[in-house]
C-alpha cells in the first residue's frame, strides 16, 4: 500500500525482524541498511532485532550493526526470550517442559512431519533422517545440532520452542490436521513456509516487545515495528508504526498500516528513512 507519508508520534525503540525484513535474499546486511540504523542510532533510538533465531542466531548481525552495549537487547526465539546484551539478563522467557517435548514430538510423529527442538544452547531431531531444513537453521541460528531420540533425552531439560519443520506442501497438510489439544495448549504460528513454530502461549514477538517497551517505560505510541511474516503479526499490532516488508505475506501486508520496499530493494533503510529520519 505504499502509504508512508502520514506523521506519527516520536520514535523510540524500533523492532526489526531479520530473515526476509532486515536481511537481503542473500542473508545479508546491505550497506544503505546499516547506514540508516547507523543514522536511528546516533539519534538515541534503540534498534532491537526480533526474530526466531536463538541469540546466537542474532549475535553475528548485532556485532555488525555494533548493537551489544550495556543498554541493548534483543528479542529472540519469537518472544520466547527477551534479554539485556551486555550481562544477559533476561527481562522475560518462557520455557517448555520436557512434557511438552515429548507430545508435541508424538503429534510430529503421528502427523508425518520432521520436528526439532531448542533449550537455547542446542538444536535437537529425533529424525534418524534429518531434514535439510533443521540443517540450515542450525547453520543460520549458530547452535550445534544433534540427533537424539526421545529415550536418550533428558527429562530435566526444558526448551524456548518446538518445531514441525518439512517441505510446504506436507507442513501444510499436517498443519490441517492439528489435533485441538495441542492448539489450545500452545501457540502455534508459521514463521516460513516449511517452520511450524510451538510455544508458549504468553510468548511472541508481540507480547515480547510489549514487555520490554514497559521494561524501558516506552508507550507503544513510541514504538516502531518491521516485519514479513506471520509471527510478526502480533508486535505489528502492538506497535504504534507498523511496516510490512514489499515482499510480506498478506497477512501481515493487510495487518499493518504502512507498506515499504522488499528486502531486496532496502525496504528497512527506506522506512527508517521515512518515519525515523524524516526530519
Amino acid at each position: 500500500m505504499m502509504d508512508m507519508g502520514l506523521r506519527t508520534p516520536a520514535i523510540e525503540l524500533v523492532a526489526i525482524d531479520m530473515d526476509g525484513t532486515l536481511l537481503n535474499p542473500a542473508h545479508q546486511l546491505t550497506p544503505r541498511v546499516k547506514e540508516a540504523i547507523a543514522q536511528v542510532r546516533a539519534r538515541g533510538v534503540r534498534v532491537v532485532l526480533a526474530s526466531g533465531r536463538p541469540v546466537s542466531g542474532l549475535a553475528p548481525f548485532l556485532d555488525e550493526l555494533g548493537i551489544h552495549g550495556e543498554e541493548d537487547y534483543c528479542i529472540a526465539c519469537n518472544g520466547g526470550l527477551v534479554q539485556r546484551l551486555g550481562d544477559g539478563h533476561r527481562v522475560a522467557e518462557f520455557p517448555l517442559s520436557f512434557d511438552d517435548f515429548v507430545y508435541v514430538e508424538r503429534v510430529a510423529r503421528e502427523l508425518g512431519v520432521h520436528f526439532q527442538a531448542l533449550d537455547g544452547r542446542r538444536l535437537y531431531t529425533t529424525n534418524r533422517d534429518i531434514s535439510h531444513y533443521t540443517v540450515v537453521d542450525s547453520h543460520l541460528s549458530h547452535v550445534p545440532l544433534s540427533y537424539r531420540s526421545v529415550e536418550d533425552m533428558d527429562p530435566a531439560m526444558s526448551f524456548i520452542k518446538l518445531m514441525m519443520v518439512d517441505e510446504p506442501a506436507v507442513l501444510d497438510a499436517a498443519i490441517a490436521r492439528l489435533p485441538a489439544e495441542l492448539i489450545e495448549r500452545f501457540a502455534v504460528l508459521k514463521s516460513a513456509s516449511f517452520f511450524l513454530e510451538v510455544f508458549d502461549h504468553r510468548a511472541g514477538k508481540g507480547p515480547g516487545l510489549r514487555m520490554l517497551a514497559h521494561h524501558l517505560g516506552l508507550d507503544r505510541s513510541q514504538v516502531m515495528a518491521i516485519g514479513d511474516q506471520e509471527n510478526d503479526l502480533t508486535m505489528l499490532q502492538f506497535a504504534g508504526t507498523s511496516v510490512a516488508m514489499g515482499n510480506a505475506v498478506d497477512v501481515v501486508k493487510a495487518t499493518a498500516l504502512h507498506e515499504t520496499a522488499t528486502n531486496a530493494e532496502d525496504g528497512v533503510a527506506l522506512a527508517l528513512e521515512r518515519f525515523v529520519l524524516r526530519d
